[in-house]
């Protein structure tokens, strides 16, 4: 009797989205050597040039490609139409990242690039016109352009929700962040575009993937005018800041406040494992959310100094590094094909990021620049365990899958080719989803209807 071949419980790894994972990773490594050059501390690339675009690598090069890669994954999964162009989104943010980096880094690149006649043009035209964004600019306002378009798609055929909407909202936000960068503005006086994009993407994610904790009464809806109003205070930032930012600040508090009484987080704080860990991340990250709305609230506009810092890292690093940390179990396994099963160890990069941004805050209070620093630079080890943490742990699944699955497979033959390991799901399959539903507190539910691909 012929030994029944037995399929391999890891799928194979979908090349071209490792591809777009690289630039983000690229993005990263690069961001953090940039946030170590703005700390003044020691960095592998102490260059100046690349300190100054530590924001737009880390939005947009790192968590934008991956905003957009996820996005595309799910738009492209069980279609019937065509929608690869999809893809088009994150090779845009990649690379738009990645030549912002090159151009940091050789300044013959940039006297090259400024020589070129379209950037002089626009320089003699436009008052602040920078020709080293020029570039970098197309590509990613290009991404959030067909990011945007991803949404309006899933919105016409697939799913016309509030979590479709809000997301929406978030891709617009980004849009405006990448043209105003690329119009020459200062980074400090547009950098509430940019995370803003990131905090309103993530509340319409947690919508999606949550939804049926947010379906009681008008949450929804609420939670989407809320989404509205941060959109329209965003303007005001720019032309009238006594009055945008205060605005802002009560439309942050407010969506964050109202995301995080309703979310299944409060719930599954209580099951250890996965469901404990993301829903700690996501109850941290809504707390650290509600710090910039505050300061924004009650104090003048600061666009500089310890003041400047702490709220843009209690949204980046508290409020948005820590969604990622609870999200990770979910989207992964949906981009990479590969589940990332709980570990203990999991908990070390968020207490690291948690205790750094606590130390980075309070130091900057007090003006103590030593402890700042250091607080910063933990931040960046965080950031590195989190990612070396995450790739053991999937790597780790991984190799155990395959090595069960030569186990079942000489055991089939031994039997005589009565059992089929590809009678069930695989044991990837399996590890992903059970992940994901108690990371997002669904299991034993019926699942709420999604674009996303099934994790």
């Amino acid at each position: 009797m012929t030994r029944p071949q037995a399929p391999s419980e890891n799928p194979r790894l979908p090349a071209g989205r490792l591809v777009f994972l690289l630039f983000a990773g690229i993005c990263l490594l690069a961001g953090l050597d940039a946030a170590l050059v703005r700390l003044a501390a020691t960095a592998p690339v102490p260059s100046t040039d690349l300190g100054a675009v530590h924001g737009l690598l880390m939005v947009y090069g790192f968590l934008g490609t991956a905003i957009c890669l996820e996005r595309a994954v799910a738009v492209s999964t069980g279609s019937d139409r065509p929608t690869k162009w999809a893809y088009l989104a994150p090779l845009a943010t990649g690379a738009g990242g990645a030549c912002a980096l090159v151009l940091a880094l050789n300044a013959g690149l940039r006297e090259a690039m400024a020589a070129l006649p379209i950037p002089r043009l626009l320089a003699a035209r436009l008052a602040g016109f920078q020709s080293a964004r020029m570039a970098p600019g197309l590509l990613i306002t290009t991404g959030m352009v067909l990011l945007v378009c991803v949404y309006a798609h899933v919105w016409r055929r697939r799913q016309a929700s509030y979590a479709v909407l809000v997301q929406m909202l978030g891709a617009l936000i980004g849009l405006g962040g990448a043209l105003a960068w690329w119009r020459g503005l200062e980074v400090a006086t547009i950098v509430p575009w940019w995370l803003m994009f990131l905090v309103v993407t993530i509340i319409g994610e947690r919508l999606e993937l949550a939804r049926l904790n947010f379906l009681a009464g008008s949450t929804e809806r609420r939670i989407t005018a809320e989404a509205c109003a941060v959109l329209l205070a965003l303007p005001l930032t720019l032309f009238a800041p006594a009055v945008g930012y205060p605005v802002l600040g009560l439309a942050l508090g407010a969506v964050a406040a109202d995301a995080a009484w309703h979310d299944v987080a409060r719930r599954t704080i209580r099951v250890p494992g996965v469901p404990r860990l993301a829903a700690a991340s996501m109850l941290c990250g809504y707390g650290w959310a509600l710090v910039p709305a505050l300061m924004w609230v009650v104090a003048p506009p600061i666009f500089d100094g310890y003041g400047y810092d702490a709220a843009v890292h209690a949204l980046t690093i508290g409020f948005v590094v820590s969604m990622v940390i609870a999200h990770a179990p979910v989207i992964i396994p949906a981009v990479a094909k590969r589940p990332v099963p709980y570990h203990p160890a999991m908990w070390i990069p968020f207490a690291l990021l948690q205790a750094s941004l606590a130390v980075r805050l309070l130091a900057g209070a007090r003006g103590a620049a030593g402890a700042w620093r250091f607080g910063g630079a933990l931040g960046v080890v965080g950031m590195l365990v989190f990612v070396l943490t995450t790739l053991t742990v999937t790597i780790r699944a991984a190799r155990s899958a395959t090595r069960a699955a030569r186990a079942t497979s000489n055991e089939a033959g031994a039997a005589g080719g009565d059992h089929h390991p590809a009678d069930g799901p695989s044991g990837t399959a399996r590890a992903a989803r059970d992940t994901a539903e108690a990371a997002n507190g669904t299991t034993g539910t019926a699942p709420a209807p999604s674009s996303r691909e099934d994790a």
